[in-house]
C-alpha cells in the first residue's frame, strides 16, 4: 500500500494546484536548508516553501509594525526589519514579505481567531480596543490623530471578520488613494475627469472620515498651492472610486463644445464618401483600370444591368456622377438650412438676453487676412497696370468653322426708331409690326 502511494505521489501531475502554505510566484530564498524543499521553478531558481512557523512570524512582524507604525505609510521597512530578527537565516525583499503577508490574510491558512490572537501578542496595547471593539460595533467617529483612523473600522456589521478584514480593507484605501494622487499630480488641469456627485449616506461619510487623517501626511509636504490642489482632488477621486461611483474619463471640456447632431454627421459621412465614390468614376472613365478602381465602379453598380464592357458605359458613369454630385448638393442644402436656423435662433435667442452684445458680434469686422493694408495709390496703379498690358489673342480655327457656318443665314432688316415711335411709347400706344395697334 505505503509503494503505491509513493509511486501515485511520484506520477502527480506538475500542474496540480500547491500548498496553501504556498507563497506567490517569485518568492525565492537562499536561506537555511528547511526553506530548500521545494520544487526548482522555471529558470533553475527554487521557490522558497514557507512553513507555519515563517508564516506566523511573518504575520507577527507586520502586525507589530502596522502597530508601532504612525499613519502604516512606511510599515514595510520596519516590518522587513523586525522579520530579519525573527528569521535571521532568510533572505527575503520588502516587496517579497509584502506579497507573502497579503497572500496570508486572503487566503484561509489562519482562521479569525488566530489572526487576532497573534496581533494581541504582537501588540498587546490594543487587548482594549479589540475588546471595546468586540462589544460594541458601531459606525466610525471622527479620530483624533492618524493612529486612531488607521486602528478605526471604516464600517463594521455582522460580516465583518474582525481587525484583520478592517486593516485589510484601510490598507486598500490607503494603495488609492495614493494612485490617486500622483495620478492627479502627472495629468493637466484640463485632462482632469469630471467628478460625480454622491449621496450622503452613512457609508460615504464613513469613507471621508477615514481618507481624511490620512491626508495629513500629503499636506504636510505640500508646496504650493497648485500641488494642494491635485491633492485634495485626488483623494476627491479616491473617495469616487472607493465607493463604485462612476467616473467619466474624458476630460474636462475648456470652451463651448460643438453639439452636432446625430443626422449630419451620417449626412456628412454620406457627402464624404459619395465624393470618394465620384473621384473613383472619374477616374474609371479616364482610362484608370487599376483593379481596386474597377472593384469600386461594380459596386456603384450593384443592382443594376450596367455592366463594364458595354459600350455606353462612358454614358452611364456620367449620368451615375451627375446623380451624385445632385445628391450631395441636395445633402449639403440641408445643412445650410440647419445652420442657418441655428444662427437665427441663436441670435433671436442673444437678443433677449443682451443686445449689446448681439450688436458687437454684428458689428465685428471679418479679418479676411493678415499683415497691413495696401495703400490706395499702389491699388490703382496695379489694376491700372494689369489692364494696359498688350494681350494679343490668337483666334482658334473654330471660328472660321462658326462664320463659314453663319454664312448662309439671311440677316434681319434694320429697324429704325423714331421719335413719333418714341411718343406714342409714352401715350401707351404702340404700333406693332403687324399694323395692330396695343395698349401697354
Amino acid at each position: 500500500m505505503r509503494a503505491a502511494s509513493r509511486a501515485r505521489g511520484a506520477a502527480r501531475s506538475p500542474s496540480s494546484p500547491p500548498h496553501p502554505s504556498s507563497p506567490p510566484e517569485g518568492l525565492v530564498s537562499a536561506g537555511s536548508s528547511r526553506t530548500q524543499q521545494a520544487a526548482p521553478a522555471a529558470g533553475g531558481a527554487r521557490r522558497m516553501r514557507w512553513s507555519q512557523a515563517m508564516n506566523v512570524n511573518a504575520l507577527r512582524a507586520y502586525f507589530r509594525a502596522k502597530g508601532e507604525e504612525t499613519g502604516c505609510l512606511a510599515y514595510r521597512a520596519r516590518m522587513h526589519r523586525l522579520f530579519a530578527e525573527l528569521e535571521p537565516s532568510l533572505t527575503v525583499t520588502e516587496q517579497n514579505l509584502a506579497d507573502r503577508v497579503r497572500y496570508i490574510l486572503r487566503s484561509n491558512i489562519f482562521d479569525v481567531a488566530e489572526l487576532e490572537r497573534l496581533r494581541r501578542e504582537a501588540v498587546p496595547s490594543s487587548d482594549e480596543n479589540a475588546t471595546a471593539e468586540d462589544a460594541a460595533p458601531q459606525m466610525v467617529e471622527q479620530p483624533a490623530n492618524v493612529d486612531a483612523a488607521v486602528n478605526t473600522p471604516v464600517v463594521v456589521d455582522s460580516n465583518d471578520d474582525g481587525t484583520v478584514a478592517q486593516e485589510l480593507e484601510l490598507e486598500h484605501m490607503m494603495s488609492t488613494l495614493e494612485e490617486a494622487i500622483v495620478e492627479t499630480r502627472s495629468k493637466p488641469l484640463e485632462n482632469r475627469p469630471r467628478l460625480p456627485r454622491i449621496a450622503l449616506s452613512k457609508r460615504n461619510r464613513a469613507v471621508v472620515r477615514a481618507l481624511n487623517p490620512m491626508l495629513v501626511t500629503y499636506l504636510g509636504a505640500s508646496r504650493d498651492l497648485c500641488e494642494t490642489d491635485s491633492i485634495l482632488f485626488g483623494a476627491a477621486l479616491a473617495v469616487c472610486r472607493i465607493i463604485g461611483a462612476k467616473v467619466s474619463t474624458a476630460g474636462r471640456a475648456t470652451g463651448h463644445s460643438s453639439a452636432i447632431p446625430a443626422w449630419r454627421r451620417r449626412i456628412e459621412e454620406r457627402i464624404a464618401k459619395a465624393r470618394a465614390l465620384i473621384g473613383r468614376l472619374i477616374c474609371f472613365r479616364s482610362g484608370n483600370n487599376r483593379p481596386r478602381i474597377v472593384r469600386t465602379v461594380r459596386m456603384a453598380f450593384a443592382g443594376t444591368n450596367v455592366s463594364l464592357s458595354q459600350p455606353d458605359i462612358t454614358q452611364k458613369l456620367t449620368e451615375r456622377i451627375d446623380d451624385l454630385k445632385q445628391r450631395i448638393a441636395a445633402w449639403g442644402k440641408r445643412i445650410r438650412r440647419y445652420t442657418e436656423r441655428s444662427s437665427r435662433f441663436n441670435q433671436n435667442r442673444l437678443f433677449q438676453s443682451d443686445q449689446k452684445r448681439l450688436y458687437e458680434s454684428l458689428e465685428r469686422p471679418m479679418v479676411s487676412g493678415t499683415g497691413p493694408a495696401p495703400n490706395q495709390a499702389d491699388t490703382v496703379a496695379f489694376w491700372r497696370g494689369l489692364w494696359s498690358e498688350p494681350v494679343n489673342h490668337s483666334e482658334g480655327p473654330w471660328t472660321e468653322v462658326v462664320a463659314s457656318q453663319c454664312a448662309g443665314i439671311t440677316s434681319m432688316d434694320p429697324v429704325i426708331i423714331t421719335p413719333d415711335d418714341v411718343a406714342e411709347l409714352q401715350t401707351g400706344k404702340v404700333r406693332g409690326l403687324t399694323g395692330c395697334i396695343t395698349t401697354g
